[in-house]
């Protein structure tokens, strides 16, 4: 994994197609050290979260060419290593993990940007089921690697809902997500896989609770 984020921070100062081309090669061996990685994290996740029991490292992967297309940025290809594990063809919430040099490392989760649609079953959840949310939050192996609950906030109230209610900060949330930093020598001294089992491991109840507001 050393040599993956070499590789990364090398992409990263020569992105250009020539460049890749030249170094893909290098680049197919990252991606294969990278899948062997994944396919750890699912083998030991699949008896600890069902999601996990029918994927395939390879199909969890970003692919590492950017959309350039209405960015300013035309840089071709992305820094980093990007893989999403959840439920075969749904837009359920999941597990994620982002390899990037620069100790820009994390393991997340939850859920980003839903439709209208699955944000106001999520809403409803967390509405009848605050508690039992809090209880999820607040235990303190989730609360020492997950402190706070991320992603974009309205300013008011969503339709529905009082500024009163207990769960209103959590019901204003468009996304809910978590996320713990990996650094870059805890990869180098083969700790990736182990550090996102574990995470993946505190956040399940988490997940679970976002994906039951689907069934």
């Amino acid at each position: 994994m050393k040599n993956t984020l070499e590789f990364l921070t090398e992409l990263s100062e020569h992105n250009s197609k020539l460049w890749f081309d030249e170094h893909r090669k290098q680049y197919e061996n990252c991606k294969k050290a990278f899948v062997t990685e994944l396919e750890n994290v699912i083998e030991q996740m699949a008896n600890i979260d069902p999601i996990f029991e029918t994927l395939e490292a390879k199909k969890t992967i970003f692919r590492i060419n950017r959309d350039i297309r209405f960015s300013k940025d035309k840089s071709p290809y992305k820094n980093n290593f990007g893989a999403w594990f959840t439920a075969p063809g749904t837009e359920k919430a999941g597990y994620y993990l982002h390899l990037q040099p620069g100790n820009k490392t994390f393991v997340g989760g939850g859920i980003y940007m839903p439709p209208s649609d699955m944000l106001k079953k999520i809403r409803q959840e967390i509405d009848y089921n605050k508690e039992e949310l809090d209880q999820i939050l607040d235990a303190p192996a989730f609360k020492k690697l997950f402190p706070v609950v991320k992603g974009d906030q309205l300013t008011r109230p969503p339709k529905g809902y009082e500024e009163s209610n207990p769960a209103i900060e959590l019901l204003k949330h468009k996304s809910l997500v978590v996320s713990v930093n990996i650094s870059d020598q805890e990869i180098i001294d083969g700790k990736l896989s182990q550090k996102t089992i574990e995470a993946f491991t505190v956040m399940k109840p988490f997940i679970q609770f976002l994906n039951r507001a689907f069934d």
